[in-house]
């Protein structure tokens, strides 16, 4: 739950925005360095991770540990050490080159909270297909996340819509439920890790179809079939299945930034080594910023050096900085 009695008159030495595992690992190592942290989340502690079933690749945990018990257990560290946390959207922010404060505005109230240290660990959303048919089947068949939705297409036929790591992960968890899981790719090869391939490709519920695309979703009161189109012959067919399962890449969750700090051509935030971005006083981690891996254990580390940079910038500005 949010912290009660949060007073918009204060100004905190950081504010975080995003509670993924980069945010509250920022909130970790920020409240460990006695800042008074602040983090805003708009839905629910954990991000991604907290709808992910199964995580095996974070150090720690022989056999892996679920996603919903491993960010749990990161809020609550966090807020042990004294991390306070409210709930609401981030929808501005404003700042400016005469003063150190940061304003953030929640929710659209015209009272912001406010900061001397921002950052922005805000994650980023699922692709959407862009084909006909898929607005209008929205939670009626087109889903972006089989642990949330999986249980409603037991015994039936389902499509997933690419080759990572992600759509390979969902793929094997929706054999716990469904008939048939035909998995489209464009290109000939799955880009997913080794070991998940492995998997899929042993897995008897598990089709695959490459090199191609979902073209159109159609159906009657549901969903019922989806029109795959193969990018090699052009040759395009009907697939009867009752849901759809889109896991094609991600876009930064950053509507609320604006032209604040630079972000490359395709909108994630642009930082150094030592997360910085190009304004001062703004940090960022995550899967928000323009990097290669995105993966839990990378977040972490971002959002450690992140809070380690925001710490030193408020000492500096408050000439409490250790020389």
């Amino acid at each position: 739950m949010a912290d009660e009695l949060l007073s918009k008159q204060d100004i905190y030495d950081v504010i975080i925005t995003g509670g993924g595992p980069a945010g509250l690992t920022a909130g970790i190592y920020t409240s460990r360095a006695r800042l008074f942290s602040l983090l805003i989340e708009k839905l629910g502690i954990g991000g991604q991770a907290a709808i992910t079933d199964r995580i095996e690749n974070y150090p720690g945990f022989i056999g892996g540990i679920s996603g919903p018990e491993l960010v749990h257990s990161m809020g609550e560290q966090a807020k042990s050490f004294g991390m306070r946390t409210v709930f609401g959207e981030v929808t501005r922010i404003e700042v400016s080159d005469e003063s150190t404060i940061k304003k953030i505005f929640v929710n659209d109230d015209p009272e912001p909270y406010q900061c001397l240290s921002l950052i922005i660990a805000a994650g980023h959303e699922q692709r959407k297909l862009g084909v006909p048919g898929e607005k209008e089947y929205a939670g009626k068949g087109v889903s972006y996340c089989a642990t949330c939705d999986g249980a409603f297409f037991r015994d039936l036929s389902v499509a997933v819509v690419g080759g990572g790591d992600v759509a390979l992960e969902e793929a094997l968890f929706l054999t716990r439920f469904v008939k048939k899981a035909h998995v489209i790719h464009r290109r000939d090869r799955l880009r997913a890790t080794k070991i998940l391939q492995e998997r899929a490709s042993s897995n008897d519920k598990i089709e695959f179809i490459f090199d191609s695309v979902l073209d159109e979703i159609s159906g009657q009161t549901t969903l019922d079939s989806v029109k795959v189109r193969n990018l090699k012959t052009g040759e395009r067919k009907d697939l009867g299945v009752n849901g759809v399962f889109v896991f094609i890449g991600w876009i930064p969750s950053l509507s609320f930034l604006g032209d604040i700090v630079e972000k490359s051509e395709d909108g994630y935030v642009i930082v150094d080594k030592e997360m910085g971005t190009s304004r001062e006083g703004i940090f960022a981690c995550g899967d928000c910023c323009k990097k290669n891996l995105r993966q839990i254990v990378a977040a972490c580390g971002d959002g450690a050096t992140a809070a380690f940079s925001a710490q030193h910038y408020v000492e500096r500005i408050k000439g409490e900085e250790y020389v």
